[in-house]
């Protein structure tokens, strides 16, 4: 295969030619990005609401999925902790096993101490991982690690 022999002030130039039209793609305004024509986001808003029935507030409510108005307990429903969604945890924990290791008896350290058997635990893995909304089934129970 032939190659063409470049000199030094070529490469320089087609260098020069790629930087300019790099930064020139940086050099746009916000002016000539964004339509300066058009409706304000307040007139945007204010159409929306009132295409919604926003003199009554709640065909509003009921337009965006709520509930009516009226029982102030009722509205805060699903969105204030009760005893119950308290221990209900949104992000439970993975399964992390228990195991149990059993330390025969031994002499430890330079005098040669015995030290009698013993049982400990420690958990299968390192850290405590969460899983995500949806991703384990609510009916294991918590106390399974």
């Amino acid at each position: 295969m032939h190659s063409l022999p470049h000199s030094p002030a070529t490469l320089a130039w087609i260098s020069l030619a790629a930087a300019f039209i790099l930064l020139s793609g940086c050099t746009s305004t916000k002016d000539t990005v964004l339509p300066q024509n058009g409706p304000s986001m307040k007139a945007i808003y204010d159409a929306h609401f009132t295409g919604m029935g926003a003199d009554d507030p709640t065909q509003v409510k009921h337009a965006l999925g709520g509930r009516p108005i009226g029982n102030a307990e009722a509205d805060l429903a699903g969105y204030s902790r009760t005893a119950h969604t308290e221990l209900d945890t949104l992000f439970p924990r993975l399964p992390n096993p228990t195991l149990v290791m059993y330390i025969f008896p031994h002499l430890a350290g330079t005098q040669r101490t015995p030290v009698p058997g013993y049982a400990t635990t420690f958990t299968l893995y390192e850290r405590v991982e969460y899983a995500l909304p949806g991703e384990v089934s609510s009916e294991t129970p918590s106390g399974q690690r």
